[in-house]
């Protein structure tokens, strides 16, 4: 599949294979690859056993057992029970069905994920929280938000460009009070508090008791499970209105025939990442350190501390970020300008315009994003490279002073 380039250049379609010695992958934040051991679990609900869960006869009850038990294996690795998860066809779907419904007002920040800003606007009635220069959204300001109409609050658990970890424990408190103040006051207006988790799932502890969260949206492709598969978990309590209609399917929240084998595959993927947290910070701290190195007028944004550990976005200040990438996707490394969304869109990132960074400084941006499958030897030929490419960049621009 030939890849467009965002200033409406076609190039040449690579058959290349990435994380070989001459083809680093470093944008694990838009796109994992399905793990194997993931796939093998898979393949049998493809063809043996591709019977409709629905259906009356033996073979299809088992395929039904079977789908079940993965929704219970995959509730488990994040402190929940199956028959409180919706499949979703994605993170996009989830974040949709969490937000539809609601009829009170809605607090978000501005460094969300496109999806949840594009359904927030859609409900109308939103408030739109700004966040620290870190990227970071703070309790105070969601406090500072509320009123007495204020039916859903939604805020990512980890920035998708930066890497910051929000403070959802925090956030849960304010809401909590909340709550309380309301039902001393008489005010039985609900207020609900949803986090999408795609970002940080398998990267840093996901458990719902401790987030404090009503509703949780997840995404399979993210944590090298088939893409194209999510999930909303919710309270019990919490009451969905469905967005698709049809046979009745995930106890009528979502209709249509299950996706037996995502859901393994999601339910197997989501086991193998909570098995090991990432340990790939040392990797991404030596990016940081040879790269500032290297180019001291750089900026790395996110927060210092509150960071997933295998992301860094980097800024080199007079740089085109765009032009870069393709330069370096012809020595073989592969990464990001921010968000794949955003990108395809053609438009600046609303997390860099959000967190006040200068236009001239946002294009010179990257996103650099480690993996499973990247290792040191992997790391220092991509730094050599994106080094290279920078130096040669600033030696064009004639007249730039860094």
């Amino acid at each position: 599949m030939c890849t467009v380039a965002i200033q409406l250049r076609v190039k040449k379609c690579y058959n290349t294979r990435v994380n070989t010695p001459d083809s680093i992958y470093l944008d694990y934040a838009a796109a994992a690859p399905v793990d194997k051991r993931v796939l093998e679990v898979m393949q049998p609900y493809f063809s043996e056993e591709f019977f409709n869960p629905s259906s009356p006869y033996a073979p299809a009850v088992k395929v039904r057992r079977e789908y079940e038990a993965a929704k219970d294996r995959l509730a488990h690795t994040f402190g929940a029970k199956g028959d409180e998860v919706v499949i979703t066809a994605g993170a996009t779907e989830s974040i949709n069905l969490a937000f539809n419904g609601i009829k009170g007002d809605i607090i978000t920040s501005k460094i969300e994920h496109s999806a949840v800003i594009s359904a927030a606007k859609h409900h109308g009635g939103v408030v739109f929280v700004k966040p620290t220069e870190a990227g970071l959204i703070s309790a105070k300001s969601i406090a500072e938000s509320m009123t007495p109409q204020t039916e859903l609050v939604s805020v990512q658990l980890a920035n998708h460009e930066l890497g910051t970890i929000q403070p959802l424990r925090e956030i849960a408190a304010v809401i909590k009070q909340e709550r309380e103040t309301r039902a001393e006051s008489g005010n039985k207006t609900p207020i609900l508090f949803h986090s999408d988790a795609s970002q940080g799932f398998g990267s840093i502890d996901v458990h719902i008791a401790r987030l404090g969260v009503d509703m949780l949206t997840l995404n399979s492709g993210k944590i090298y499970g088939p893409k194209q598969v999510g999930l909303l978990w919710h309270k019990p309590s919490v009451k969905l209105s469905p967005l698709i209609f049809g046979g009745g399917q995930e106890a009528g929240v979502r209709s249509g025939t299950e996706n037996v084998a995502g859901v393994i595959g999601f339910a197997k993927a989501a086991q193998l990442a909570t098995g090991k947290l990432s340990d790939t910070a040392k990797l991404r701290d030596l990016m940081q350190t040879r790269l500032l190195d290297k180019f001291p007028q750089a900026v790395v944004s996110g927060h210092k501390k509150k960071r997933l550990p295998n992301f860094l976005h980097i800024s080199f200040p007079g740089i085109d970020a765009e032009r870069v990438i393709f330069l370096l996707e012809d020595e073989g490394v592969y990464v990001a300008t921010g968000s794949a969304c955003a990108a395809s869109r053609q438009t600046k990132s609303n997390v860099l315009d959000a967190i006040g960074m200068d236009d001239s400084l946002a294009r010179g941006s990257l996103r650099l994003t480690l993996g499973r499958g990247t290792t040191s030897e992997m790391v220092n030929v991509a730094i050599d490279k994106i080094v290279a490419v920078i130096e040669s960049e600033y030696m064009r621009l004639e007249g730039y002073v860094a």
